[in-house]
């Protein structure tokens, strides 16, 4: 298994409550959905290779509302 790197996440109570949802929801803990989340986004916005695409450039991805 990869190694993972703690670190102290302060975050607003109603957005740590609707993930903590979210996450019962989708059967994740709560460290896993918000890990989930933020990998599909990186994945999204071109800053983090997904599985089946080439290395990730940088620059690419959205860049709406910037």
């Amino acid at each position: 298994m990869a190694e993972r790197k703690p670190f102290l996440l302060r975050v607003d109570p109603q957005v740590l409550k609707a993930l903590q949802k979210w996450a019962d929801d989708d059967l994740r803990s709560l460290n896993g959905q918000i890990e989930f989340l933020l990998r599909r986004l990186l994945i999204a916005e071109g800053r983090l290779k997904g599985p089946g695409q080439g290395p990730a450039a940088k620059g690419q991805g959205s860049e709406g509302g910037k």
